[in-house]
């Protein structure tokens, strides 16, 4: 990837020129960019205007120009809103954004965040960093940040969005039902700085606020501990299917045969058990914000 400093490449125009490189392995996302790019390319040629001349208007360089054109790039939403005003397309370039919004994110990022969208229920254990569905865009770019071998910032903004856009979870109607346990250690540990914790913490009060979410807090104390073998998540769907993961059990690999979803479930419920009530847990969790 050829970026600079920050993360995104610069053109002749001399701005910067805002967009992600499209994955060659992602076939649907790959046919999304290239229409874009066609469209794109068909309103310049038709109002007349050389890649050069276009880029210029619209603040970007002339290589960004061409590949977005050639498919190769995909374009942030600001690159299509001037697209459309410099062109005078009516709306219609700018309606694309609709179009490659997903393709931007990494496709199995994009499958995590259709199956979230279909689960009636979630049930989610963690034990190194909050869910990313309770997450900051401070705290996942903290995250992201100290990634190894490092993400560029480009690879970090692309994973920051991505988290973002599957909080849609909690604006659903019917709402899902979802469920958290998240280890002490994880409430106390500063990821990003003081700040960047404290934020998250209120933001975790403001989100079990809502009648569907539950959230407990594991305790540094416990004797007992199911947990062990690292994170759970259980997507559980309308049609009575479900799909689950843990990093130690069956490869750590997804399952949805019945016999391996009980497994899961079975270790979920005796680490919900052994955490403390929801109740106590936003006690505690008020607690240790008062002390970060």
């Amino acid at each position: 990837m050829s970026v600079d400093e920050t993360g995104t490449e610069r053109g002749d125009g001399g701005a910067d020129e805002p967009g992600w490189d499209v994955d060659p392995d992602d076939e649907s996302g790959v046919a999304v960019v290239a229409a874009v790019g066609r469209q794109i390319k068909a309103w310049r040629e038709s109002a007349g205007m050389r890649a050069g001349e276009f880029g210029a208007a619209i603040g970007y360089g002339e290589d960004l120009v061409y590949k977005v054109e050639g498919g190769r790039r995909i374009p942030r939403p600001e690159f299509l809103d001037r697209a459309d005003e410099v062109l005078g397309a009516g709306g219609k370039l700018a309606a694309m954004k609709r179009d490659v919004a997903e393709v931007r994110y990494p496709k199995k990022v994009r499958d995590l965040a259709r199956m979230e969208a279909q689960a009636v229920e979630l049930l989610a254990y963690g034990n190194s960093s909050f869910h990313g569905l309770l997450q900051t865009p401070e705290y996942s770019r903290a995250l992201f940040s100290m990634r190894q071998p490092a993400y560029s910032q480009d690879e970090v903004e692309r994973g920051v969005d991505a988290r973002v856009a599957r909080k849609a979870i909690f604006e659903r109607s019917p709402s899902p039902t979802l469920g958290f346990v998240q280890e002490e250690v994880v409430l106390r540990r500063p990821l990003g700085g003081k700040m960047v914790l404290r934020r998250q913490l209120e933001h975790v009060l403001e989100i079990i606020e809502s009648r569907n979410v539950t959230l407990q807090v594991m305790p540094i104390g416990r004797q007992e501990h199911a947990g062990i073998d690292g994170e759970i998540q259980v997507l559980k769907f309308k049609d009575g299917t479900a799909m689950g993961r843990s990093e130690g059990a069956f490869g750590g690999r997804p399952v949805s045969d019945p016999k391996h979803l009980r497994i899961l479930e079975l270790r979920y419920g005796v680490i919900r058990a052994q955490a403390l009530t929801p109740r106590e847990s936003r006690a505690f969790i008020e607690r240790v914000l008062g002390e970060t």
